[in-house]
C-alpha cells in the first residue's frame, strides 16, 4: 500500500502525470475490479496514447475479451506511430498478432489472416513464441491444409509444443494421412509442461491434456 499511497500523492499533486495512473490500475486488474481499472487507465490513454494505447488495448484482449475494443486501440496506436508499436504486456505476442487473434475472435478469420502474415514478413521481426501455430490454427480452420502444416513445422522446428502437435495431428488427419503419432508425441509434451501457458488468462488455440487423450482413445 505504501506504493500505492506514493503514486496517489503523485498524481494528485501532478494530475498529468499518465505514468502514476497506469501502475495504480493494476491492482484494479489482478483483483477483477474493472471499471476502477478502466478509469484510470482512460486517465493515461488520454494523457498520453501513444504510451499506453498498447497496453490497454493487449488488456482488453487478454482480460475482458473485448477483441473490438482491442482492434481500436492497436489501430489508434499505429495510426499515430510511425516506428514499432510494440509487444503485449508479457512480451509474449506483438501487437499486430494480438491484433490478429482478436480479428479472429470477432469472426474476421481472412483480416486475422493477413494480419499475421504482414507482420511475419516484415524482415526486422523475430517471430514470438506462439505466431506460427496461431497462424496454422487460422489456416487449419479455413481449410488451407498444407499452408496449415507448414505453419505447423516452423513452429515444431522453433518451439515445439503439445498443443502445435495437437493441430498438427488434426491436420494431417483432415489430409487423410497418419496422425497418431503426433498425439502420442502431443501428450508427452503435455506432460513434460510443453505447451501453452499464461499466469492470467487462457490463451486462443489452447490445447488441454483431456481434448489430446479424447482424440487418442477415437483414434484406436
Amino acid at each position: 500500500w505504501e506504493y500505492r499511497d506514493a503514486l496517489e500523492r503523485a498524481v494528485d499533486h501532478c494530475p498529468y502525470f499518465s505514468h502514476g495512473y497506469r501502475p495504480m490500475s493494476v491492482a484494479y486488474l489482478k483483483s477483477g475490479d474493472f471499471i476502477n481499472w478502466e478509469k484510470l487507465m482512460d486517465k493515461a490513454v488520454h494523457l498520453e496514447p501513444m504510451e499506453h494505447l498498447g497496453y490497454r488495448g493487449w488488456c482488453r484482449n487478454q482480460f475482458f475479451r473485448d477483441y473490438e475494443g482491442a482492434i481500436a486501440d492497436i489501430e489508434r496506436l499505429d495510426s499515430l506511430t510511425r516506428y514499432e508499436i510494440g509487444y503485449s504486456a508479457s512480451g509474449a505476442y506483438h501487437l499486430h498478432i494480438a491484433q490478429g487473434l482478436c480479428y479472429k475472435a470477432i469472426g474476421q478469420s481472412a483480416k486475422a489472416i493477413k494480419v499475421m502474415e504482414n507482420q511475419l514478413s516484415v524482415a526486422e521481426y523475430t517471430a514470438g513464441s506462439f505466431d506460427h501455430l496461431h497462424l496454422g490454427v487460422l489456416y487449419f480452420d479455413n481449410d488451407r491444409l498444407d499452408d496449415a502444416l507448414e505453419q505447423f513445422e516452423i513452429q515444431i522446428n522453433n518451439n515445439d509444443l503439445a498443443d502445435c502437435r495437437y493441430y498438427y495431428a488434426m491436420t494431417l488427419k483432415a489430409m487423410g494421412k497418419a496422425y497418431q503419432n503426433s498425439l502420442i508425441i502431443a501428450k508427452e509434451l503435455y506432460l513434460a509442461d510443453r505447451r501453452m501457458f499464461d499466469g492470467y488468462t487462457h490463451q486462443m488455440d489452447k490445447v488441454y491434456l483431456r481434448d489430446i487423450e479424447l482424440t487418442i482413445a477415437e483414434s484406436n
